[in-house]
């Protein structure tokens, strides 16, 4: 015979008394686990304890419509009508709320569903109401699973079918309003009307589960197992079995300690929950503590990737050694050891056991590193700032610098040859290449190049489309341009004309 046969028929001989909660506990996850992600993923935790909470107005007020007004002995289907009624009627009174006031959805909330709560309280306070009322309050806090009727068992099993069934049938529509609500609408899902029936589903879920397992519980099902999943998985459809797998696991769980320690069923289970999602929490592969310590402990910051790039380019030589590149660069040792193995996984330079050489894609990022340094040199010199702190202040500006701001920079500054310290600032890598075309306020002493285009500025200086021009050195302190055409012909131009001419490089000789 099967194992688990034999385990499920020696368990309904000696201790048949569990099997009833099992079954209601393994639903009860089931379903609440499932509805539970489309909870989180929302961000309407809160709104799910709010809805649980003030479900004990309606459970009161459907109770006695069905005692005083229908004289029915069973009260289930109307506290269970009664109970979706409140819960709809907190959401939508939480978004008027919202909505015209200045109060935020979390405010709302907290009032809302203490209001609807405490009036649920106050019905059953009141003698002229209260002697008609014969429910167990406690029962609806913490719960009694082992004291399920056959009524309840069935009202799960048909409400657990109802929600599973409309998740599966409107999974679509519920992921995209989950994720991107703007979409949903743009492409024809009526998102309130989504809105209303996870609301719906939640309120079925709380309140047939609520009477057996406790708001305590309940809650904790809805939400635990689902913020586990989120930290295990990136996508939806495995974020619901993940889901549903821990919320059975931990009701199990919690249940077998509760009989070993004799205490109570709900606060155990919840206990239980809360052990395993710290658990996950810890050991997450993505999303965990360690994870997280690991990733950071690893990691090595941009800056100092950035640093050791610069570092090999200003170095003499092409083959660096690794040990002069550990103390150039002010980081741990370990540090920037790893910094050069993330370098070369990233092709930006190659390493044997003690020298290091830049690769064409690593030589491109280092130029345009030590440019953009030297150009914020050049520029804070000029705004009067020391020069004993000038370094350190272009070294921090080099690194939050994009392609954009130094070539905007650069020509602010009138392409500056060299920085203040004398050394040459590279040229921009577009221009380097020789496949693009650039202004000819960029070209350097000696480059030749053939004119692509003329702006309007460039207009009346005698020049054409497919001229060769050579840039010869430059007068005035930088300010005048000065080439020379293939016929020997010199001319000189200032800064606005020189970016009116669109050039190609020929040669940077």
């Amino acid at each position: 015979m099967n194992p688990v046969m034999e385990w499920l028929i020696d368990l309904q001989l000696e201790q048949g008394y569990l099997i009833r909660p099992l079954i209601v506990g393994t639903l009860i996850s089931l379903v609440c686990s499932v509805v539970g992600c489309f909870i989180i993923l929302r961000r309407m935790s809160f709104l799910a304890d709010a809805i649980a909470h003030s479900m004990l107005a309606g459970v009161i007020g459907g109770y006695l419509i069905m005692k005083l007004v229908f004289s029915q002995e069973t009260h289930l289907l109307g506290m269970l009508g009664g109970a979706i009624l409140a819960g709809i009627a907190t959401v939508a009174m939480i978004g008027f709320v919202t909505r015209v006031s200045r109060i935020k959805q979390d405010t709302a909330i907290g009032i809302m569903y203490t209001g609807i709560f405490a009036l649920g309280a106050l019905a059953v306070s009141i003698k002229s109401i209260g002697g008609f009322v014969h429910i167990d309050i406690t029962h609806y806090i913490i719960g009694n699973v082992l004291a399920v009727s056959n009524e309840e068992l069935w009202l799960l099993a048909v409400v657990s079918t109802i929600v599973l069934c409309s998740v599966i049938l409107f999974f679509r529509p519920l992921q995209i309003t989950s994720f991107d609500p703007v979409m949903a609408a743009s492409i024809g899902i009526p998102v309130l009307a989504v809105d209303y029936l996870l609301t719906a589903c939640t309120s079925l879920v709380v309140v047939s589960g609520v009477r057996v397992a406790g708001v305590i519980l309940v809650v904790a099902l809805i939400i635990t197992p689902a913020a586990s999943a989120y930290l295990l998985t990136d996508r939806l459809n495995r974020m619901l079995g993940i889901s549903a797998s821990i919320g059975i696991l931990g009701y199990w769980l919690g249940f077998f300690l509760t009989i070993q320690i004799g205490s109570s069923p709900g606060p155990t289970i919840v206990v239980t929950m809360t052990m395993i999602f710290l658990l996950i929490l810890l050991i997450a592969p993505r999303y965990g503590i360690l994870a997280d310590w690991i990733r950071r402990t690893n990691a090595v910051p941009q800056e100092v990737m950035e640093d050791v790039l610069g570092a090999i380019l200003r170095a003499p030589g092409k083959n660096v050694p690794i040990n002069e590149i550990v103390n150039t660069v002010a980081s741990p040792n370990m540090r920037v050891r790893r910094a050069i193995r993330m370098l070369a996984r990233k092709n930006l330079l190659k390493y044997d056991s003690d020298r290091v050489l830049l690769t064409e894609r690593g030589h491109q990022e280092a130029t345009r590193l030590v440019r953009a340094h030297r150009l914020w040199e050049t520029y804070l010199i000029q705004t009067g700032e020391a020069s004993e702190r000038i370094h350190e202040k272009a070294h921090q500006l080099e690194h939050i610098s994009d392609q954009k701001t130094v070539d905007y920079l650069d020509d602010k500054l009138g392409h500056p040859v060299r920085d203040p310290h004398g050394s040459e600032i590279p040229v921009d890598s577009v221009q380097a290449s020789g496949t693009h075309h650039f202004r000819a306020s960029m070209l350097r002493l000696g480059n030749r190049a053939e004119i692509q285009r003329l702006l309007p500025g460039g207009v009346g200086l005698g020049l054409s489309a497919g001229t060769e021009i050579t840039a010869l050195p430059r007068s005035d302190d930088g300010l005048t341009w000065n080439f020379q055409n293939i016929q020997g012909e010199m001319f000189a131009i200032n800064h606005e004309q020189a970016d009116a001419i669109i050039v190609r490089l020929i040669s940077a000789n």
